[in-house]
């Protein structure tokens, strides 16, 4: 017997209908995230939840920003700005990137005049490309340690439950926000295919057209009769990738976007949205605009769920997409992992006070024991989702194991023969 709280809303009631039964909330919320997996167009979305613990929250990277002896202008420049913005980089940010469009606007004038413009321009030019590249190998780190290690295998977990949904329903679709390589990580690790909108060989260039294809097996040799493989997901990274690159060598491509390999990743010339309140007009360039586009699209299908997990709707572009959505495809539903924000965050976060039954709210806390002291686990985070929520695939969980028993057997036999 487990204990605890499960609140779920649908619109602006009850799902559950007061009910306090922990056990048979958790079976009822179970089968309905069940009946969703069984609607043709599966998609989640995302935010900086899902990597929590493995990579740094902002207010993680503010705490470690550091500045050497010769950087005390950039330095006392940032303290102005914190003691106006407060300890938050992204508002932070937003107003360095002002100040240097403010002062890249002003006119020339005279000598003098102008060598303070010029000197601030490269103050903030500075300051920013300092603090980018500080978020930029924050993230972009190895999965050596063991809170990377557990981030990880949750999204092995994820991803393995995923990938073998029933082949008459479109393959799962990922969107994220995060630019970290957690998604990449895990499917190369249970060799799952995956379309990111980057083909080619040696160099890989993103081509939109991609999220068109899929992969498919031939089912007769004699005749074209083919079918979908099932482990298969498609993985759009809306904000850009720490291995995504700006590309002057692209050839014949016409997007010049190169995706490399993790070990050849710089923060200069990387192609990623930092989280600033001005990154709604960097998603309208390329390639950003094509993702968008497809996350757009893919929304307005009929017969879709979007599951939102770790997304904290700070983002009026993707939130916009998700609005247009809930106007237009009168057959979606948004699900939506997360505690119901304050009254005071009515007008920036609408979607929680909508009365619509299409729009479910899920969080609560399951504890060991009837007093309440020993936690579980948090209902509306990524490792409890994945490990108690997401319906349960032991049967092909199960063959994987013999397929990992028979690999490692057979690693073993050959080493045997190479050491006699």
């Amino acid at each position: 017997m487990a204990y605890g709280k499960i609140i779920v809303t649908q619109g602006t009631s009850d799902f559950l209908q007061g009910s306090t039964d922990f056990d048979n909330n958790l079976a009822l919320l179970k089968d309905k995230i069940r009946e969703f997996f069984n609607l043709k167009n599966v998609n989640f979305l995302f935010g900086s939840g899902t990597s929590c613990g493995a990579i740094p929250t902002m207010s993680k990277l503010y705490k470690d920003l550091s500045f050497d002896n010769d950087e005390e202008d950039m330095e006392r420049e940032f303290e102005c700005i914190v003691k106006k913005e407060g300890e938050n980089l992204e508002k932070c940010l937003n107003v360095m990137y002002s100040a240097r469009n403010y002062y890249s606007g002003l006119e020339d004038s005279d000598d003098g005049e102008q060598k303070n413009i010029e000197k601030q321009k490269q103050l903030y030019n500075s300051l920013i490309n300092k603090i980018e590249r500080h978020i930029f190998y924050s993230i972009n780190i190895p999965f050596d340690g063991e809170d990377q290690q557990k981030v990880l295998e949750y999204y092995k977990t994820f991803y393995q439950k995923m990938a073998l949904r029933n082949k008459d329903n479109s393959r799962i679709r990922v969107f994220t926000t995060n630019n970290d390589l957690f998604s990449e990580t895990a499917l190369d690790a249970l060799n799952i295919h995956y379309i990111n909108g980057f083909s080619g060989g040696l160099h890989k260039y993103f081509n939109p057209a991609i999220f068109n294809y899929t992969w498919s097996k031939r089912m007769d040799t004699s005749i074209d009769k083919y079918e979908p493989v099932e482990n298969m997901v498609y993985l759009y990274k809306i904000h850009g990738s720490v291995n995504w690159r700006e590309s002057n060598d692209a050839g014949n491509n016409y997007f010049e976007i190169e995706e490399v390999v993790p070990s050849e990743t710089k923060a200069d010339g990387s192609v990623l949205i930092y989280p600033t309140p001005t990154k709604q007009d960097k998603s309208l360039g390329s390639p950003y605009v094509d993702l968008f586009r497809e996350f757009q699209n893919k929304l307005l299908e009929p017969h879709s769920v979007l599951f939102v997990i770790g997304y904290s709707f700070s983002d009026r572009h993707v939130n916009d997409i998700i609005y247009r959505a809930l106007a237009t495809n009168s057959t979606i539903n948004v699900v939506i992992f997360g505690i119901k924000p304050n009254e005071n965050e009515r007008k920036n976060k609408p979607i929680f006070f909508i009365d619509d039954n299409r729009i479910f709210t899920i969080s609560g806390v399951e504890y060991e024991d009837e007093k309440l002291t020993n936690k579980i686990g948090t209902i509306n985070y990524f490792d409890y989702i994945v490990n108690n929520l997401i319906p349960n695939l032991d049967a092909f969980r199960k063959d994987d194991d013999l397929l990992d028993k028979f690999v490692l057997s057979l690693k073993q036999e050959t080493k045997k023969d190479e050491d006699r």
